[in-house]
């Protein structure tokens, strides 16, 4: 898969974007799970949520302590139906 095409994925355990390097999701990885999950807005909501708790838990033990304050605002507060 050439660089141009890969897509905006988490590179774990540091939670940013394997491709651009922003925290993810990234804008453009907000972009692709908008469209992909277009038609189900609460399985959007409900895989976010996974990907928040298991964020929030690998960057604790990175940090050495609670989780990032903002992680509400990453995963889920972008996603919320308008």
């Amino acid at each position: 898969m050439s660089r141009a095409s890969r897509p905006h994925l988490p590179m774990r355990p540091l939670w940013r974007c394997r491709r651009c390097g922003a925290e993810w999701p990234c804008q453009p990885a907000r972009l692709a799970l908008l469209v992909e999950y277009r038609a189900d807005r609460t399985a959007l909501l409900v895989y976010l949520s996974t990907l928040m708790a298991e964020a929030g838990a690998q960057l604790s033990q990175l940090n050495g302590h609670g989780a990032p304050a903002d992680l509400t605002d990453r995963f889920l507060s972008w996603a919320r139906a308008r």
